[in-house]
């Protein structure tokens, strides 16, 4: 049986052309979403008020940080495929919450965005990053250590 970390860092038994898929779809995804949380990030540290949503009703501030760990940070990880399993979490939290809380009342068109990075990141949390990632470097040396 697997350890805890290395279900983790687990890419996957994927040949060099999945692999090279996944890599696109991480470093896509990632710099798509990167557009957004860096923009929230700056806005957290403007200095000024803080005037976010607050759709699940933790607070805009608390609401902004955690939409930008998701959207910047994790987007930094699914880049680089740092913890892929891991950072496809909050970033498919942050989707679900924008799916049926934010546009929960608006049409298919306004969620279909969102719906797509859903998919993706729900993909990538079962599928992991594949060999073109740090993920991969990891469990090497995991996998090494008996």
């Amino acid at each position: 049986m697997k350890t805890l970390t290395k279900r983790i860092f687990d890419t996957g038994n994927y040949s060099n052309p999945e692999s090279f898929g996944l890599l696109l779809l991480r470093m896509g995804v990632g710099a798509f979403m990167l557009t957004h949380g860096f923009g929230k990030l700056m806005s957290l540290f403007s200095g000024g008020p803080i005037q976010f949503a607050d759709p699940i009703g933790i607070g805009p501030a608390a609401s902004l940080i955690l939409i930008v760990f998701a959207e910047f940070f994790c987007s930094i990880f699914l880049i680089f495929g740092f913890a892929t399993r891991l950072s496809a979490i909050p970033s498919l939290i942050g989707m679900l919450v924008v799916i049926f809380i934010v546009h929960g009342a608006d049409s298919f068109g306004k969620k279909e965005i969102a719906l797509l990075y859903a998919l993706i990141y729900l993909t990538l949390l079962f599928t992991g990053a594949g060999k073109f990632s740090i993920d991969y470097l990891i469990s090497k040396k995991l996998g090494k250590k008996k």
